[in-house]
């Protein structure tokens, strides 16, 4: 198992991470938690982003635009793993020099909970796609559910992390 330091200097293989994966060694708590809240942010707008082009794809009636969709699954994945490298960086950065390890938990938890997020909402799309899969509404339901329920812990999370961090300062 990979630790997140570890995890975060695999991830910094790309071109210009290595900057962004120490960009926040001198940082206070306070500017660590201000850039994970940007970073939800940011994934927000590309979860809005990736529902507007399903929701334009299924529109483009019988002869499906699947090159623009596909296009748009393609920069939203790239904005997702840059997030993920920054927040695995602040993990790894809260979790080693900071000794912060309640809030490296809550940052940790976060992250599982956007994969958890992205996963079930990639299902949910080609569920919800004619001709890809056997329509269940049931079974579209439950994950619909699981969507809400996912964001609802990612938000009790995100307030936890702010109240921590207050205290560790």
């Amino acid at each position: 198992m990979l630790t997140a330091a570890t995890e975060v200097l695999a991830a910094a293989d790309g071109p210009g991470s290595a900057e962004s994966a120490w960009a926040w060694r001198d940082a206070p708590i306070a500017t660590l938690v201000q850039r994970i809240q940007q970073l939800q942010n940011e994934r927000a707008q590309a979860f809005r982003r990736l529902d507007q082009a399903h929701r334009q794809y299924l529109l483009s009636g019988q002869h499906y635009d699947f090159p623009s969709y596909r296009s748009v699954v393609h920069e939203v994945t790239q904005a997702f793993a840059a997030a993920s490298r920054e927040v695995l960086a602040v993990e790894a950065e809260l979790a080693g020099p900071r000794a912060q390890p309640v809030l490296a938990r809550h940052v940790r938890s976060l992250q599982e909970l956007e994969q958890t997020r992205l996963a079930t909402v990639a299902l949910l799309q080609v569920m919800g796609t004619p001709g890809v899969s056997e329509q269940d509404p049931e079974k579209l339901h439950q994950l619909k559910i699981k969507v809400i329920k996912t964001m609802e812990a990612i938000g009790e999370v995100l307030q936890e992390l702010r109240f921590d961090a207050e205290s560790a300062e």
